[in-house]
């Protein structure tokens, strides 16, 4: 039989961990964002995370968009911890930011895989363009390869074989046209469209400054599989890769209401995709490899 002091040391002991029991599962229930909130971050204003949004209001989900304007802070953000998703770049550029920053980024989820176009204001066809033109490209790694790709695609240049997809200006081989190409901040390049005959714009930044998407003179095939690793997607800390509510965002994004705002907010550009977490994580891993093989 226990003593007095004894029954009272067990029951507080069982008190103790109740309380524990008790933070344990409050913690757990609202673990899926501050206070129950998920934080995602997008680029620029986008009506299909705003559909999704409602959506996951109307199952008990607080969903609070953050939008950024530099393509840099989305993965900080997310990394710190200041954010629980983002939705705003592909497969490649993760892969870039994860070798350069030493973060641990997956994606968890596809969205959609968008044209990268060639814009002028000056020229209607590609064919137009001048002998010695500007064009300026985005400057980071991986939207510069991508562009020098639509570059080569459009037959105004030429890479040397076996060039990456971080492929830069001085591996260009053939220039017939003699075009000066300009590397500039990614969100410059639409300002560059007023002094130059013509600029690499991605999709998301064209949107943003009020160009039509579908209004390049020139632009990659997203149904090309070439294209596989400019798979735009959702992305999470690797420790939340199996978070059951940010897959639940993943399933919203899918859903038909909030596909169809995509496609509309696009005007038909963009190719949705729905490639599974696995296979992504694969590609990531696949694109990580050949860049240190490289």
């Amino acid at each position: 039989m226990l003593s007095t002091n004894k029954r009272r040391y067990a029951a507080t002991a069982i008190a103790g961990l109740l309380a524990i029991a008790t933070l344990t599962a409050c913690e757990d229930k609202g673990s899926h964002g501050a206070g129950g909130r998920i934080r995602i971050g997008i680029s620029g204003s986008s009506s299909d995370w705003d559909v999704l949004a409602r959506k996951a209001k109307a199952e008990g989900l607080d969903v609070e968009l953050v939008t950024f304007d530099d393509y840099s802070l989305p993965n900080k953000a997310l990394a710190a911890g200041d954010i629980d998703l983002n939705a705003f770049q592909h497969l490649a550029f993760l892969s870039q930011f994860n070798a350069a920053n030493h973060t641990d980024i997956v994606p968890i989820g596809a969205t959609a895989v968008a044209p990268l176009g060639l814009f002028s204001k000056k020229y209607k066809s590609v064919g137009e363009l001048p002998d010695k033109g500007q064009i300026a490209i985005p400057n980071d790694p991986t939207n510069q390869g991508r562009a020098l790709r639509v570059l080569e695609q459009a037959q105004l240049i030429r890479l040397k074989d076996g060039s990456g997809l971080q492929s830069t200006p001085e591996e260009i081989t053939d220039n017939p046209k003699h075009l000066r190409i300009t590397p500039i901040d990614a969100q410059q390049t639409p300002r560059a469209l007023e002094d130059t005959d013509g600029a690499v714009i991605n999709n998301g930044v064209a949107g943003q400054a009020g160009i039509d998407p579908t209004g390049s003179i020139f632009h990659d095939d997203p149904n090309n599989p070439s294209t596989r690793p400019y798979i735009n997607v959702i992305a999470a800390r690797a420790k939340d890769k199996d978070n059951p509510t940010y897959r639940r965002i993943v399933e919203l994004y899918h859903s038909p209401e909030v596909q169809k705002a995509a496609a509309e907010e696009s005007k038909g550009a963009k190719v949705l995709s729905d490639l599974d977490p696995e296979a992504l994580q694969a590609e990531l891993a696949g694109l990580a490899k050949a860049a240190k093989a490289g």
